[in-house]
């Protein structure tokens, strides 16, 4: 991904990638097509920890191509995936025929979901690349129902020009929003990426409690 840096007090931000280009390659990754079987796998038993035990209702935003959308999905969950580039959403849509899964093109930052709410918002590699994450959070809160949880899969990458966000700024972030907090780290765990990492790789997840 190409940068450009502006200075948000944690790095250079990413500049405007043609999603829609890339998305006849994205799967080749093994942590974006999840067609590795122990990658898949990998994947799998994480967000089964990270979403509810009984089926509800998930929103998938910066979905892709629809890998962690499938995942839920065969978990038994609802989902409704939203991603900025229609032909990311076209592949997701293909993924995910037959599954009760919607698919929407929209920015992830202000889905275009109406005054649906959800269970889980879940959120992998997307909030690094917004302005303001404070502001899109407190959006993102106020799409679940009472109860609800963010699941908010992040990293920080690189070594010249490290782009991403630490799990401690996160953390903070999300404080205010939530009852209960915990920060898994995931760069030791190999198979999910298909090889050794050395960089920061964690997620976040938030139970917002009642309301």
């Amino acid at each position: 991904m190409t940068t450009r840096i502006t200075d948000d007090g944690d790095g250079p931000v990413p500049a405007r990638v043609d999603w829609d280009a890339q998305a006849a390659v994205f799967d080749d990754e093994p942590d974006h097509g999840l067609r590795d079987p122990d990658v898949r796998a990998a994947w799998a038993e994480r967000l089964r920890g990270w979403l509810p035990g009984r089926p509800c209702d998930v929103l998938d935003l910066g979905c892709g191509t629809g890998s962690m959308s499938l995942l839920a999905a065969e978990q038994g969950h609802r989902v409704t995936g939203i991603d900025l580039s229609p032909a990311m959403v076209e592949r997701a849509r293909a993924k995910l025929a037959g599954r009760d899964a919607a698919f929407l093109v929209g920015d992830a930052a202000a889905p275009p979901v109406g005054e649906r709410r959800f269970d889980v918002v879940l959120v992998r590699h997307v909030l690094w690349a917004l302005p303001e994450p404070d502001r899109v959070l407190r959006h993102w809160r106020a799409l679940l129902r009472p109860a609800g949880r963010l699941v908010l899969i992040e990293g920080r990458w690189g070594s010249v020009t490290p782009v991403g966000i630490p799990a401690h700024r996160l953390t903070m972030l999300v404080r205010p929003l939530a009852e209960e907090i915990r920060s898994e780290p995931l760069s030791a765990d190999a198979r999910l990426w298909g090889r050794e990492v050395d960089d920061e790789r964690y997620a976040v997840v938030a139970e917002v409690g009642a309301a």
